[in-house]
């Protein structure tokens, strides 16, 4: 099995041991529990059933040999006819119906269902036939001892009891049974040995490499992008290289069970664009194979563009979803990071407009490409205070790139500004001295760029004092709070959603939205954050007729603005946007509400793009309360 690091990776397996508690909790919750796994109700039944089947015969099978060849106190042999034997028989009898509806299940899954994103093999097949025979034969050896036997407690064995009742019907020669239990008993060994010797050259491998990369796994949070450390001396910017790889993300490409829930939550895959969160892991499993199995490579084989295209690593919108969906804890966008940062820093090929925001970030400061001098534009009027140093406040607002220089949503900050005059919150924001808070040339791979805007921020909130940082942008939230904490800042951030959840809002007057509105869930506010319940408690609050869309929380669909989307073309042959708008109109909803400034940007396209202007509106939570001010 290939869990062991190539050589030249960056890290090893043996330091991510610290993490006990997590690790202990993962045990239980992920590997006996299968909780992430029993989130899809078929497939995740069908793996109970066959885990836990497996699991106990395993256990009833050590027993079983420890009785009869080590003769141990407290093995079956001290309880033959009680009650511990009895229980036993019957365990054994479930476990072993467990197998066999979880095979029955997934064939019928596999061959008769046949979703789309699930692949079927050979070892696939394989698989489910030897456990299909391994749980028959033992039911059939077990019949035929009762038919011999016909021991007082037979009833404890319900279907080896069955199988005896139907072999006596069938009128089968006891004075045969003796060869025949025989026969199979050599039978059933030898399937059990045939299955765990192919463990390692099957996707039966998983059986050790997934519980290993559940407990071994990174503790980041999902919104969380690894650092690059001492990024000026560092050997490593991105990965090009099958051995630049750590060595928990080369045990991961092992753990990978090919189930096709990541490509089955995937907006790229789904809007038809050539992408796979599936077939990135497993091209790079290959790739790792042939450098490491089977020596077929180099493992200084470049990556781009043998294994992966220069085009792939583009087309992700870095939203999460295939993270969390997930049961083996598999991180694509990680792996998409890597290679988007060696391009980027190391071979310098990128699509035009990746190089164009680039450019805009390093001479502006903002993806835009606005002046910086325009950063306060948004606030004429407003009577904003600007913070100077050693100045305080309660609330620093940062008010991030798209609410400063995007003309659509200046009018959802300048909402939320006078939300929070009417309810007399002491704030402030930076003004000129904020910068871009890096979350677009993070996610596009600069990591040089984000560092260095991580650095100026953090040294221009350290000249000022706060309470809380706030922000109307997800992006920005995130950064702020999970990423820049690796830069050594430490200070409360909250979205705004989440600080005006925790207000009394009596005071923004009482108002009724007519039609019906429904919430879009930002994938950086909800799978990176958790951040579900505060912006629906807002938007009650309004007194509105809400209603969810089908694809929600944790489900939702992205809109396409992430991962640098927001700035790049696509030629789908449907655009992840205009999908997500699908999922509004087929509720019947009047009003899209958003929490996030890409989101509405990308709606409003979809909107126009589409021509149903007419028919739906798109408006931010902040515009929405602020209704209630007029």
């Amino acid at each position: 099995m290939t869990t062991g690091a190539l050589p030249g990776s960056q890290k090893s397996v043996i330091n991510r041991w610290e993490q006990l508690g997590p690790q202990v909790k993962d045990f239980f919750v992920h590997i006996l529990g299968q909780v992430r796994i029993l989130k899809k109700a078929y497939p995740g039944i069908m793996h109970f059933l066959i885990f836990w089947g497996v699991t106990i015969q395993v256990i009833g099978t050590i027993l079983n040999t420890l009785q009869m060849k080590l003769f141990l106190p407290w093995t079956i042999n001290t309880f033959p006819r009680n009650n511990w034997y009895l229980a036993y028989e019957l365990v054994m009898d479930v476990a072993g119906v467990f197998i066999l509806l979880g095979v029955l299940m997934a064939a019928f899954r596999r061959y008769i269902l046949r979703p789309k994103t699930l692949e079927t093999r050979w070892d696939d097949t394989l698989a489910l036939v030897l456990l299909f025979l391994i749980a028959s034969v033992g039911f059939t050896n077990e019949g035929i001892r009762l038919l011999v036997t016909t021991p007082p407690w037979a009833q404890w064995s319900p279907v080896g009891t069955w199988v005896a009742g139907l072999m006596r019907s069938m009128g089968f020669p006891v004075d045969q049974a003796a060869a025949l239990h025989d026969a199979l008993v050599w039978t059933h060994v030898a399937l059990a040995l045939l299955l765990v010797g192919l463990i390692p050259f099957t996707k039966m491998r998983h059986l050790v490499n997934t519980p290993l990369n559940i407990l071994l796994r990174t503790r980041r949070k999902v919104g969380e992008i690894e650092k690059i450390e001492d990024i000026e001396t560092t050997e490593f910017l991105g990965v090009g290289k099958i051995t630049e790889f750590t060595s928990l993300q080369l045990l991961s490409f092992d753990a990978c069970l090919r189930c096709g829930r990541c490509e089955e939550a995937c907006p790229a895959n789904s809007s038809g664009m050539p992408y796979s969160p599936r077939d990135l892991i497993q091209n790079l499993r290959q790739s790792m194979l042939t450098s490491l199995v089977h020596a077929e490579v180099s493992p200084d084989s470049e990556l781009t563009p043998g294994v992966i295209s220069e085009e792939y690593a583009w087309y992700c919108t870095t939203c999460g979803a295939c993270t969390v969906k997930c049961p083996a804890f598999i991180r694509p966008v990680d792996e998409i990071v890597d290679l988007r940062r060696y391009q980027l820093l190391t071979t310098g090929k990128m699509p035009k407009s990746v190089g164009d925001t680039m450019r805009n970030l390093e001479r502006q400061g903002n993806p835009w490409g606005m002046p910086p001098e325009n950063r306060m534009a948004w606030a004429d009027g407003l009577d904003v205070r600007e913070l100077a140093p050693g100045e305080q406040t309660d609330v620093l607002l940062f008010t991030g790139c798209a609410a400063a220089f995007d003309e659509r949503n200046k009018k959802v900050t300048r909402a939320f500004v006078k939300i929070l005059k009417k309810m007399n919150v002491d704030f402030a924001v930076l003004g000129f001295d904020e910068v871009c808070c890096g979350e677009t040339a993070r996610r596009m791979g600069h990591e040089y760029i984000f560092q260095e805007f991580a650095k100026q921020n953090i040294e221009t909130f350290g000249k000022v004092k706060f309470n809380r940082i706030i922000t109307t942008c997800p992006h920005c939230f995130n950064t702020l709070k999970n990423e820049y904490p690796q830069m050594g800042a430490d200070f409360t951030v909250q979205h705004y959603s989440e600080y005006l959840a925790g207000l009394d809002l009596a005071g923004l007057g009482v108002g009724k939205m007519n039609g019906k509105l429904t919430f879009h869930d930002s994938c950086y506010l909800g799978r990176y954050n958790d951040i579900y319940s505060a912006p629906r408690k807002l938007l009650d609050n309004v007194g509105v007729t809400r209603v969810e869309m089908a694809r929600q929380k944790e489900n939702s669909f992205c809109c396409g603005g992430g991962g640098g989307g927001m700035w790049m073309e696509t030629d789908a042959s449907t655009r992840i946007n205009q999908r997500r708008l699908q999922d509004a109109l087929d509720v019947k909803a009047d009003v899209v509400a958003t929490s996030c400034p890409y989101c509405l940007i990308m709606f409003d396209d979809a909107v126009r793009s589409k021509g149903f202007g007419e028919e739906i509106k798109i408006l931010d939570i902040a515009e929405i309360l602020a209704q209630r001010l007029e």
